[in-house]
């Protein structure tokens, strides 16, 4: 619990950004710190080692930070998903709504082999739009989803709740 409470203390709160009403988790000054970007990586992983982890798949652009890491820490493959027009390569898209609007992801069409056991990575868990959508077009590609793993998760909007269908999932910080 000690840990946990280095990490809080490593998160800055940004009021009204990136719009009025909005206190944004600022988790730049965790990454900054090399101890405190170990630790936050270990303790996202940890919950899947063991599992047959193929490939972590991370959501632009905060997922990459994490993604990145965590496939090193579990020996497994990352998997970048994007926004439109940033893969040179054939694509499979989603687009999905917004609570003001909606977006688009892409990811590559050989990216996933069917079966592969996946492990969804993000920065933060707010209203689980955007993880939905990204579960949705890796379980298109028939791959398994292990489970989705995030540094910050903002309980009071209940993204957890539009992921159940998903399986586990792990947040290393709950605000």
């Amino acid at each position: 619990m000690q840990q946990i409470e280095r990490l809080r203390t490593l998160i800055r709160d940004v009021p009204d950004f990136p719009k009025a009403g909005i206190v944004f988790k600022d988790f730049t000054p965790l990454i900054r710190d090399p101890a405190a970007l170990a630790l936050g990586v270990e303790l996202m992983a940890n919950p899947y080692r063991g599992k047959g982890i193929d490939l972590v798949i991370g959501a632009e652009s905060r997922g990459f930070i994490f993604g990145i890491a965590l496939a090193q820490s579990l020996s497994c493959g990352f998997v970048p998903i994007r926004k439109p027009g940033k893969l040179p390569w054939k694509h499979k898209s989603i687009s999905y709504e917004l609570e003001y609007g909606h977006d688009s992801l892409e990811i590559h069409l050989d990216a996933i082999e069917p079966g592969q056991r996946v492990l969804l990575v993000d920065d933060l868990l707010a209203t689980g739009g955007t993880m939905k959508a990204c579960c949705q077009l890796v379980s298109e590609m028939q791959a398994s989803i292990a489970g989705i793993t995030v540094l910050i998760e903002l309980v009071q909007l209940q993204g957890r709740g539009v992921l159940k269908d998903y399986g586990q999932v792990h947040s290393v910080l709950r605000y």
